[in-house]
């Protein structure tokens, strides 16, 4: 492999896999704020509404990728780690296949009732005609984007994490320039910025491909249908808080949708999508200290290097924390700027969403560190843990939160339920591991008295 994780330091080791990572996952953010801040000043905010609509669809796709590419490379790290590069190869291959018979079934769906797929989603009438031309020209950079997706974290895990840094800057940089050409000297509007993130999507994937057919270090493509079933049942397990994660962000911003829309109708949308669009800086900001950490800490506990493991977990949350307070100060320091991206701050969307992005970024502190957590659960083939925290921050937790707090904070309530659910999930994450680690020192010194008691 490239990367020794049995017996390099874990502070150097995170640090090759972090900056890279770090830097190709913000890349990969920009496609999604740039095509936003295109749309804004090209379409106006009717424009980032209707993307709004959709940006949930796409989410829930990025889910599925990240819950195989975390299934995968998780077991194919512990495999790595007990000698198997067979058993690796093969499960990534079947993730592959997997992917390519959900995406088939999903864009037949998609090309057949495109407008009541966007109906669902809570579109209006006013929404519809931008709506279903983002979708209907997104469906090609849909079906490809959970390979993509799969890709990027069994490279990182197969020791490459420059080759996938790569796989997000070029994308991205290929999908600013489309970005720019179409929505402007074109005038195709959200047309135009569909049609530019397909296109990078699609070049992301051939990208990810050649490298498992020509330049892997341990896993290639080998395919075997043996125990296929088995096999991504419980890759599926493994990654299902990835997937739960992206439903969730989707459940914010469907809930947040309907939320922004009875308070302030489509002006109300086009303020909350910008915070949308300010999510996935914040998501991959977070996830690339889960996704560093995660090769480290599953290669050693498929090795049985239990201080090797805690020591790459508490590194990451460290990072992790760090992480969200910049994340955080840069978005409260600098609302108003970022909305000008966007939209007119002076229009009505502009004025709702300078005030409320200040009270939104908190959720950046609390969100960067559930993440690690989470990861870390994923990583030691803890599934149910890490599913169950990531449905209670983004789905028991939130949709209550958005309920309750216009109700008795009307200014701001409506900004303050994704932070407070965060908040809450993480003051729930931190007493389960405070007291499993209670649970485990106890056992420890019961094993202890019960040796010396027995050697007597």
């Amino acid at each position: 492999m490239g990367l020794d994780y049995a017996g390099g330091n874990i502070g150097r080791l995170f640090a090759k896999m972090f900056f890279p990572t770090l830097l190709g996952l913000l890349f990969n953010a920009l496609i999604t704020i740039v095509d936003g801040v295109f749309v804004g000043q090209g379409v106006g905010p009717e424009g980032i509404a209707a993307v709004n609509i959709v940006a949930p669809l796409y989410m829930v796709v990025t889910g599925c990728g990240l819950m195989l590419g975390i299934g995968s490379s998780v077991v194919a790290s512990i495999a790595i780690a007990r000698k198997d590069s067979r058993i690796a190869s093969v499960n990534v291959t079947q993730a592959f296949v997997l992917s390519a018979v959900f995406v088939t079934v999903l864009t037949a769906v998609l090309l057949l009732w495109p407008e009541s797929v966007v109906r669902a989603m809570g579109c209006s009438d006013a929404l519809l005609p931008g709506a279903l031309d983002y979708l209907l020209w997104l469906v090609p950079g849909i079906y490809v984007l959970v390979f993509e997706c799969i890709g990027m974290m069994v490279i990182r895990m197969d020791g490459s994490p420059k080759f996938a840094m790569f796989c997000n800057i070029i994308p991205a940089v290929i999908n600013i320039a489309l970005d720019y050409y179409l929505v402007f000297p074109c005038g195709m509007g959200v047309k135009g910025a569909a049609i530019a993130t397909s296109a990078s999507i699609g070049i992301g994937t051939v990208m990810v491909l050649a490298y498992f057919l020509w330049f892997s270090y341990v896993v290639k493509f080998r395919w075997t249908a043996r125990r296929f079933f088995a096999n991504m049942w419980h890759q599926v397990c493994i990654g299902s808080s990835a997937f739960v994660t992206e439903v969730a962000m989707s459940v914010m911003m469907l809930t947040g949708n309907y939320v922004f829309i009875r308070c302030y109708g489509d002006t109300g949308v086009a303020a909350f999508s910008i915070a949308c669009y300010l999510f996935p800086l914040i998501f991959m900001m977070s996830n690339a200290v889960a996704q560093s950490a995660q090769p480290i800490i599953s290669y050693n506990f498929g090795a049985g290097a239990g201080e090797r493991v805690s020591a790459a977990f508490r590194l990451s949350v460290r990072v992790a924390l760090l992480c969200g307070f910049v994340a955080f100060g840069a978005i409260a320091l600098f609302a108003e700027s970022i909305v000008a991206m966007f939209i007119d701050p002076a229009c009505a969307a502009g004025v709702l969403a300078s005030k409320g992005l200040p009270v939104y970024a908190a959720c950046a502190v609390f969100f960067s560190v559930n993440i690690s957590f989470i990861g870390y659960y994923q990583s030691i083939e803890r599934a149910l843990k890490a599913m169950v925290f990531t449905l209670v921050r983004g789905v028991v937790v939130l949709v209550p939160m958005f309920w309750f707090l216009p109700r008795v904070w009307p200014e701001y309530g409506v900004w303050g339920a994704i932070p407070a659910s965060e908040a809450v999930t993480l003051a729930l994450i931190c007493s389960s591991y405070a007291f499993s680690l209670r649970r485990s020192k106890q056992r420890c010194v019961f094993n202890m008295k019960v040796r010396r008691w027995w050697r007597r």
